[in-house]
């Protein structure tokens, strides 16, 4: 093999090389072209039993819930509006965002006049939302509601 011939071979060798080089480094892309992160709650359609169908109400507030569903120190967390809405006493309702202060997930259960948060185990009160116990530090926003007949309704 002759000094040109192995120069040639060679130029076209690195030129293979530095144009598979180019189209890897295409394809990394940037963090702009991430994929969105999944959904908070893992789940993808709120569960009938556990989310009633609002309606909206003669005052213009919907309602959520009938006021039967929700014991007295416990609550229902109404995925689909990302609520919860709890009786701490009987006769007195509250309800706040179902979206844990910590990492976003969806509060799970109450029970005992405590939200409980599956994720990463941060408890809120069923009164007033303040943070029963961490990691969260921040409470719950809390949502106005009335009772309207037989619904908790959204004021």
């Amino acid at each position: 093999m002759t000094q040109l011939e192995r120069r040639s071979v060679l130029k076209g060798a690195a030129a293979v090389g530095l144009a598979g080089f180019g189209v890897a480094v295409a394809g990394c892309g940037s963090a702009d072209q991430a994929a969105p992160p999944p959904a908070s709650g893992g789940d993808s359609a709120p569960d009938p039993a556990e989310t009633p169908e609002t309606e909206a109400s003669g005052d213009g507030g919907a309602a959520l819930v009938a006021a039967t569903e929700v014991g007295v120190g416990t609550g229902v967390v109404l995925k689909g509006q990302k609520l919860v809405v709890t009786q701490p006493s009987e006769g007195t309702f509250k309800a706040f965002s179902a979206v844990c202060t910590h990492m976003q997930c969806l509060v799970g259960t109450v029970k005992d006049n405590v939200i409980y948060c599956p994720c990463h185990g941060s408890q809120y009160s069923a009164e007033d939302g303040s943070v029963a116990k961490g990691p969260a530090q921040a409470p719950l926003t809390e949502v106005e509601v009335t009772v309207e007949g037989d619904q908790v309704v959204q004021a």
